[in-house]
């Protein structure tokens, strides 16, 4: 009998993953790319397949626990190793881990035998960070270049409707909540008046200076921006209805179709919502870029999923008067990051919650006229449905692999819509390329930029690779909570030794200064090479600092390296050396240590 550890293959650096679904069970026979478990992470879902077929004889997981790139899902006995001869002088079988991985057969691609309208040396599909970038990258190396996307701006989702918008909203609220404080030191302000319409002005001209921006860089690198829908019609060519929109994400198709034909494309085809299927349509259930246009301020709000784009838009409403609820199925919010930074965000905004429902389902949501009415299942579901003006649902993100008809272009996509791609951010057909969200985790528009830079090198002729140790997360909550690398949790889910050293901002003289002595840094290193592996930050400003142990991390340093390394004085910055001069047992900004 022939025994094969599953496995969670490469989940693009995520760590310490939820695990919400187990779909086997001991006895049940799986085909290659049947699904095994799905994952959640704060952004998205996605489903681990199988990577060879047989009977499964035991499955090591259940929902709740978290796993990592490696954890073992089941144990299966492969099929037809029943009936496989016994050979003599066989070698000895390798080891589970090293067995291939059994590759998703290639759909027949299709076949253009018209004339293109133009041909490009590179057609970017998709306008978003990643995309952007990947066609101003390959147009600085030389070559002809054009971005398909369907909307008026370039910038994606990220710039239109989602990580600017939201921090130029963001901004505004911090300010708000910052005057209130000043009260105690002696400085009152007048309750604000907030005119939304004006607000709404504000972030709409954040965006579209940077919109503008955007279009003017295309301009002077002669990067062409077609706008329309863009869909394959076989491996060099692609086909693309034309669309006007005043607005993102209000494109119309005019009617008119174009075809490119390209030596080598980059698929930035980005994300979308996920649409939970038992959500009616109603104008009062939300999504992200629905909280981002602000039409009004609703006396209370539910946020379904306790993830960082629910919270980051609570803490914006909560400041403009709304009361909030949010409800997360795992066992805490903010998954991802370590509890202990978590912990001093939620005792700072306790204040915004009437309910904090954890390990807790919303099972219906049923729209009438006074109101949204949800009822929850759970350890901490109310008894009875509640009633809200308003329910963003903010559960995640679906990639669009299975929007831009992919096969016909021989490109495999898998079920749950994700694209996969080699170290060059290549897809299973050599000269078509893939990066950001649609080829998987984490769903960030800095690890995407990186990528497109990549895929167009390649493009260009060279030999780049994507080789990140660390990609950072951020919550741009307040105060900000910011993580990078191997996470207290994560390395005890895998056996990794670690010590770790937190600095306190209660010591630190910028922090009290700044009425911010709640936060503190922590650093992470392995216990037996001493190089830093991980770290985190929770309070005002983490999410710029965090790139300091992110170098660290790739640069391979020490305690010694960051401890003494001088930062200025007095800066929320240096707790980051402080913290490593606790790990050395010098740091005389606190009490006496043991001296490691």
């Amino acid at each position: 009998m022939s025994l094969i550890e599953l496995k969670v293959p490469d989940i693009g650096g995520h760590e310490n993953v939820d695990i919400i679904a187990v779909e086997i069970k001991a006895g049940d026979t799986v085909a290659v790319d049947d699904t095994l478990i799905t994952l959640e992470t704060d952004k998205a879902t996605m489903d681990v397949p199988a990577e060879a077929a047989g009977v499964i004889k035991e499955v090591k997981v259940k929902v709740g626990d978290k796993i990592s790139e490696g954890g073992v899902i089941a144990v299966i006995e492969a099929a037809g190793a029943a009936e496989a001869p016994k050979a003599e002088a066989a070698p000895a079988a390798a080891p589970a881990q090293e067995a291939p991985k059994a590759a998703a057969p290639a759909p027949q691609a299709g076949s253009f035998s018209g004339k293109a309208d133009a041909e490009y040396d590179v057609v970017v599909l998709g306008g978003g960070p990643g995309g952007y970038s990947a066609a101003f990258a390959a147009a600085d190396q030389g070559l002809k270049v054009a971005i398909v996307e369907q909307y008026k701006t370039l910038g994606g989702v990220c710039l239109n409707v989602g990580c600017i918008p939201s921090k130029a909203l963001l901004h505004n609220a911090n300010v708000m909540d910052e005057v209130k404080h000043l009260a105690a030191n002696g400085i009152s302000y007048p309750e604000p008046k907030v005119d939304i319409d004006m607000l709404r002005t504000y972030k709409g001209n954040v965006v579209g200076r940077l919109t503008g921006g955007l279009a003017g860089m295309a301009k002077s690198r002669k990067v062409d921006v077609i706008q329309g829908n863009g869909q394959f019609v076989d491996p060099h060519h692609m086909e693309v209805s034309l669309t006007s929109s005043d607005e993102y994400e209000y494109a119309q198709p005019t009617g008119e179709k174009k075809t490119v034909a390209f030596k080598n494309c980059i698929i930035a085809a980005g994300s979308r919502v996920m649409n939970l299927p038992f959500i009616p349509q109603d104008p009062r259930i939300i999504d992200s870029s629905g909280a981002l246009a602000l039409k009004e301020v609703p006396g209370n709000m539910l946020i379904i999923g306790g993830g960082i784009i629910g919270l980051e838009m609570g803490t914006v409403y909560s400041t403009l008067g709304t009361r909030l609820d949010v409800v997360e199925m795992m066992d805490g919010l903010m998954q991802g990051a370590d509890r202990d930074l978590v912990k001093v965000w939620q005792k700072l905004n306790a204040h915004r919650f009437d309910n904090i429902m954890v390990n807790t389902k919303t099972v219906a949501v049923e729209p009438k006229e006074d109101g949204v009415y949800v009822t929850f299942e759970g350890e901490n579901a109310p008894k009875e449905p509640l009633r809200y003006d308003c329910v963003l649902v903010a559960a995640g993100r679906a990639p669009n692999g299975k929007l831009i008809s992919a096969e016909k272009a021989g490109v495999i996509v898998t079920d749950r819509g994700f694209i996969e791609v080699d170290k060059q951010q290549r897809t299973n057909v050599p000269h078509i390329y893939a990066i950001g969200d649609i080829v998987g985790q984490p769903m960030l528009a800095h690890k995407a930029v990186h990528e497109g830079h990549v895929a167009a090198e390649n493009c260009a002729g060279h030999k780049a690779f994507f080789d990140a140790r660390v990609i950072p997360g951020v919550a741009f909550t307040s105060p900000e909570v910011a993580w990078v690398g191997v996470t207290e949790a994560s390395a005890k889910a895998q056996g990794i030794k670690i010590t770790k050293a937190n600095f306190p901002w209660a010591a630190s003289g910028r922090a009290i200064a700044n009425g911010c002595d709640e936060g503190f840094t922590k650093l992470i290193f392995d216990a037996e090479t001493g190089r830093i592996i991980g770290g985190g930050i929770v309070g005002p400003n983490g999410g710029d600092m965090i790139g300091e142990i992110c170098l660290a991390i790739e640069m391979g340093c020490d305690a010694e390296d960051i401890g003494k390394t001088i930062h200025p004085h007095p800066t929320l910055g240096e707790s980051i050396g402080l913290a490593a001069e606790v790990a050395l047992g010098v740091c005389t900004d606190l009490p006496p240590q043991k001296k490691k």
